[in-house]
């Protein structure tokens, strides 16, 4: 059997948590609910949502092998399964919660869930420097690659139809690791695409990262943001922040948008160039930011709310209405709502507010009381929220 390696510390977590449910019953019997007191709705799509100003019930839960230090990739949904990152790794049925699959020692702690061209990809548990790409659907093992030996400890950081795309350390032959490399492996073969060594300094933890055609966009801890051509790995450019961290980096329609500290920053795709600054005002920071349906979602620390028009930077409007409630960190949208999950606050939870003004609408919150992190994600008529260690399905109108 193949010797583990284990981490002093663990994590694998998601979006946040809270007590209290807006504009819904007491206390009491929102938390019955939450546990599972209310009757469940059943299988498909014949549920129906109630009206506005209260939150739903859900329409199955289920326990989830998470923690509380997770990335915002712990969470995802193929097809008609959402995978929840953890150990072990488990897939469950959208519609009913029903276990699909489950696979003990396969995802490290916090291990990012990479989806791309039908696969899901995950650096092995096994510490050995593999990456395995896995069918979502059934859990089983497509291939696996080992980077030529030659490195250490693999993150899969994006990927697509073509290639999954990796940040390792190179391993010395005293086996530190003072640089790293970024690769590319082909999706189909599990056979290394390309490999090029990073800039000295740069580091191979906190990546946020995304691709887009024929190019991987990705943030470090250094400061950087940098695009590489996806078939060649050729660096086309990189250029330095104000801000040392980031929790998302997105891109649409030819632009880079990340949050610099107090100001949000869209750069062209291609050459680097700035193409807008929106700054947060007074002492605020913007959180990560996300684009659903051709609108840029972002929170603020000041617990503000905006809709940004992401081409121009124009603001569409900003809700300042939230001073009572956490602000989300996460979004997902179905029709004419927006779903923010928050992050480390009683009260927080999953919120829905109006996508066309901001008005929020209602949060819903499984009545744990834990603290913990919340995660959200959108499948068809469905919501998947995690939180702490129970996954939960909502209907999503």
């Amino acid at each position: 059997m193949t010797r583990r390696r284990l981490l002093g510390t663990a994590g694998a977590g998601l979006v946040l948590a809270g007590a209290a449910l807006t504009g819904c019953t007491p206390d009491a019997e929102a938390e019955a609910d939450a546990a599972g007191g209310g009757s469940p709705e059943p299988s498909g799509d014949s549920f129906t949502t109630p009206p506005p100003g209260t939150a739903p019930k859900p329409l199955w839960q289920a326990p989830a092998a998470a923690g509380a230090l997770g990335s915002l990739d712990a969470l995802a949904v193929a097809g008609d399964v959402v995978i929840v990152s953890g150990d072990p790794l488990v897939g469950r049925d959208v519609a009913t919660g029903e276990e699909r699959w489950s696979r003990p020692g396969t995802a490290v702690p916090g291990a990012r869930l990479i989806l791309g061209g039908g696969r899901l990809y995950l650096a092995s548990a096994e510490y050995d420097g593999d990456v395995v790409a896995l069918d979502p659907a059934t859990g089983k093992e497509v291939w696996r690659s080992r980077l030529g030996g030659r490195y250490s400890m693999p993150r899969p950081v994006g990927a697509d139809g073509e290639r999954v795309y990796v940040v390792a350390g190179i391993l010395e032959k005293d086996h530190s690791v003072r640089e790293n490399v970024i690769a590319a492996i082909d999706t189909r073969t599990g056979k290394v695409a390309w490999s090029e060594r990073r800039d000295a300094g740069t580091e191979e933890f906190g990546l946020a990262s995304a691709v887009s055609g024929r190019r991987l966009v990705y943030t470090d801890q250094r400061r950087n943001v940098t695009v590489r051509d996806t078939v060649s790995g050729r660096q086309v450019w990189t250029r330095k922040t104000g801000r040392s961290g980031f929790d998302r980096v997105v891109v649409h329609d030819g632009g880079v948008m990340v949050s610099d500290g107090r100001t949000l920053r869209a750069y062209d795709l291609e050459n680097g160039a700035e193409r807008w600054s929106l700054d947060a005002g007074g002492f605020a920071s913007f959180n990560g930011p996300a684009v659903l349906d051709g609108v840029l979602y972002v929170s603020d620390s000041s617990r503000a709310l905006w809709a940004v028009d992401p081409s121009s930077g124009r603001k569409l409007w900003r809700n300042e209405d939230l001073l009572d409630h956490s602000f989300p960190v996460q979004f997902a949208k179905v029709g004419n709502t927006l779903y923010g999950a928050t992050r480390f606050d009683e009260k927080g939870g999953v919120h829905a507010y109006d996508a066309r003004t901001g008005k929020l609408r209602w949060t819903w919150n499984d009545g744990s009381g834990s603290v913990e992190q919340w995660y959200v994600v959108s499948a068809g008529r469905r919501l998947a929220a995690l939180h702490a260690r129970k996954l939960s399905a909502l209907p999503a109108v």
